[in-house]
């Protein structure tokens, strides 16, 4: 199997995995922080045998200062799950997948704010293009606090993305499986002052749904995420990250027979394009090759431009 063919099979499975994630969620019966706290445990548990079994322990490349780096990007990208899952919680997993795939406008707002980066007139027509979207895929209507709520948490949880994006592509010749365990690692300490486990104790079957947020959206996704951008031009894998929302989309419906309105439905061509262009336009290698740092692990998870400049979504 060519590289690319394989790479495109590699990481067509895992954007299908992220749009399946928001029904582990739900049907784990953990409120978010408890979901996320669970999702770093067996995450972590994941990403290190996988780590030790292939060797990246030995020259890992870690200094201080990339340690550092690494932790807070895990402190921007476990608050975005927990505000992401609270968002499924609010509304509906389709709902708040459109909405959250803002991202890439926050990561060129941030960009401009932080660093005094341009921003073009053709990224301002998008950005104006993606807000039409959203406005028409908010649908919210006087007193409709609940997808007031959703849209809040699912905002926030995209600027606590980009927030770690930008950390985290400022990390160079680490490998992404290590940067990625050091992020969910963090998120143990980090969240266990919020977590209740009396609650989740009689979970029974959700034990199964949380582990499998760890072992197969976490462990197994990044895997295969991370081939896979080693061996596809930028283009493809911005195309492939769609697949995401879509599968995510039609999951909802097809279990919890939740859909967007046809108002809504018109704004989400928008964002997609809007924010497909908006990363295009990034400057980046076509195909990025030997250790670079992690995309944040995010509910399913974007790559960074030191990745790759497609912010890949996969939660």
């Amino acid at each position: 199997m060519r590289n690319e063919t394989r790479g495109t099979a590699e990481l067509t499975l895992a954007m299908v995995l992220s749009g399946t994630l928001g029904i582990f969620v739900v049907e784990s019966g953990a409120s978010p922080f408890e979901v996320v706290f669970f999702r770093c445990l067996f995450g972590a548990v994941a990403l290190g045998a996988y780590s030790l079994a292939r060797g990246y322990f030995t020259g890992h490349g870690l200094t201080p200062r990339k340690l550092g780096l690494a932790a807070l990007g895990g402190v921007f990208i476990v608050f975005n799950w927990v505000f992401l899952f609270e968002a499924y919680e609010a509304t509906s997993i389709s709902f708040a997948t459109v909405v959250y795939h803002t991202q890439p406008f926050f990561l060129v707002v941030l960009g401009a704010v932080l660093f005094r980066e341009r921003i073009t007139a053709a990224k301002f027509g998008w950005l104006g293009l993606a807000f039409v979207g959203l406005v028409l895929v908010s649908g919210i209507r006087p007193g409709d606090t609940a997808s007031l709520k959703g849209l809040g948490f699912a905002l926030a949880a995209a600027v606590l993305y980009a927030l770690s994006t930008i950390v985290t592509k400022r990390i160079t010749g680490v490998r992404p499986h290590l940067v990625a365990l050091v992020q969910v690692l963090v998120g143990l300490p980090l969240l266990l002052p919020f977590a209740d486990f009396g609650a989740v104790a009689g979970l029974g079957a959700g034990w199964a749904w949380l582990a499998g947020l760890g072992l197969i959206h976490t462990g197994l996704m990044y895997v295969l995420m991370y081939a896979a951008y080693q061996k596809l031009p930028t283009a493809k894998i911005a195309v492939l990250a769609f697949t995401y929302p879509a599968v995510a989309m039609v999951a909802d419906w097809a279990v919890y027979g939740h859909h967007i309105g046809l108002v809504q439905a018109l704004g989400v061509p928008l964002i997609v394009l809007a924010s497909l262009k908006v990363t295009l336009s990034a400057k980046g290698p076509e195909r990025p090759r030997g250790r670079v740092a992690a995309p944040a692990p995010r509910t399913a998870a974007h790559a960074p431009e030191a990745v790759s400049p497609a912010a890949t979504r996969s939660a």
